[in-house]
């Protein structure tokens, strides 16, 4: 079937109108691609799961056949074998699904220049003002994507961003569900809160220990009691339940800047103690502040995630009086936040550190004035280290207290060896 291109609308100034809000979400993305690509893995289960030997053996996502056998999405992948014993594992290919993403937002871009990306898979768009109607929209979409790209979507329709994403969940595959303010209450009211957007496991087990399971529990409970519960959120989350959710759909090239920067390891054996824990912190803080300085931020909200070999994950973030960018801030701050929070149960399988609350460091920052001489002194050490490794290579310089470990940060054989006890690897000219 061909489609001619349909105008692109754009927002309209004057009379409030009803919004018309989609939300596209790409079935099993990564699986999907896989098997449009590979005509031959259609008719099997495929799992894309990532690399074993370095302990990221894990099931990403999964196609539709997969999922019959149980399959869950970051289940172990001898685990995922057991249940589905002629499971194909092919690994992930994120250029290849940048590239489908594109396209796919491509054809989103020929409804509206109001498209909002959330993540690879998925994206609002906002027909507000556009001809025809929003349901009859969203089908042309699903189909055209089906026919051009091979893959399948989900579409949610609804007068709001929160309604749209939980439509596009109501049902897979293949599908369009509509959420209006004529049946909004029957149908989204009854669904576990957790399905709500922003809703995570802490914020459910809240809202649960006080008997709120539905989101229409949340619609019809005392905004004074949410705000007690869940602070500023609550009234937001009360809001969104009864369809008050006015979030603009913004458009990729008016996004927000920059709000946080980290990085996260997953370790090649478990983390058992702070010691160990610190070698880690210390290459993630590394990554952290070069990336930081980089961009020319400074952040002053240190974030810690760590996550157990049972895959529970725990998060801990600090607020400073200062904004930092340094290596070794990050790494201090971090390891603070460790000593602090973190109460050792279970070894590490993964360790996230990032830094948010950034601003730009051209802009007058409040700094630590008592700590101005070492501060300069940590200022100079991080730009020349910068600057070797971008000459030569991150394997240039190393911290000793990484060295004592190789294996455990991460290190190979190579780089080991060419670290010289100065810190510096090969021949440095002036």
């Amino acid at each position: 079937m061909l489609y001619s291109k349909t105008n692109k609308c754009s927002a309209r100034g004057g009379v409030r109108v009803e919004r018309k809000i989609l939300h596209v979400d790409c079935n099993k993305f990564y699986a999907s691609v896989e098997c449009s690509r590979r005509p031959e893995l259609r008719d099997k289960p495929v799992a894309v799961g990532g690399d074993e030997a370095a302990r990221h053996g894990i099931v990403l996502t999964k196609n539709e056949i997969a999922s019959r056998y149980g399959l869950v999405t970051g289940e172990p992948l001898w685990s995922a074998r057991q249940k589905c014993p002629g499971l194909v594992v092919v690994p992930p290919d994120f250029p290849t699904y940048s590239r489908y993403s594109g396209m796919v937002r491509d054809i989103l871009a020929q409804y509206t220049d109001r498209v909002e990306p959330f993540g690879l898979d998925e994206a609002w768009l906002d027909l507000t003002g556009c001809a025809g109607e929003a349901e009859d929209t969203a089908h042309t979409i699903r189909c055209r994507i089906k026919e051009e790209l091979g893959i399948t979507v989900s579409v949610g329709v609804s007068f709001n961003k929160t309604f749209a994403k939980l439509g596009s969940d109501y049902k897979k595959p293949d599908a369009v569900t509509v959420f209006s303010r004529e049946n909004y209450r029957q149908l989204v009211w009854p669904l576990p809160v957790q399905d709500m957007l922003y809703v995570g496991r802490s914020t459910a087990q809240k809202l649960q220990s006080r008997y709120l399971y539905t989101i229409g529990d949340v619609a019809c409970a005392s905004p004074a009691l949410l705000s007690a519960l869940l602070g500023k959120w609550g009234p937001m989350l009360h809001a969104m339940a009864n369809g008050r959710d006015r979030q603009p759909v913004i458009p990729i090239d008016q996004a927000a800047g920059v709000q946080s920067v980290s990085n996260g390891m997953t370790t090649p054996r478990d983390v058992t103690d702070e010691q160990e824990a610190h070698v880690v912190l210390c290459v993630l803080a590394e990554s952290v502040g070069r990336r930081l300085r980089e961009q020319h931020l400074v952040g002053k909200t240190v974030e810690l995630q760590v996550r157990d070999n049972t895959l529970v994950t725990h998060g801990y973030r600090m607020t400073l009086d200062h904004y930092i960018q340094s290596t070794e801030d990050i790494l201090r701050e971090g390891l603070a936040l460790l000593r602090q929070k973190h109460h050792w149960g279970k070894p590490l399988r993964s360790l996230t550190l990032g830094v948010s609350g950034l601003e730009s460091d051209t802009m007058p920052c409040q700094l630590d004035m008592l700590d101005s001489t070492d501060r300069e002194k940590r200022e100079t050490l991080d730009k020349t280290v910068d600057a070797l490794k971008k000459r030569f290579g991150d394997s240039c310089v190393r911290r000793a207290v990484v060295l004592e470990d190789p294996e455990l940060a991460g290190l190979s054989l190579y780089e080991t060896h060419t670290v010289h006890p100065t810190g510096f690897s090969g021949k440095v000219e002036p």
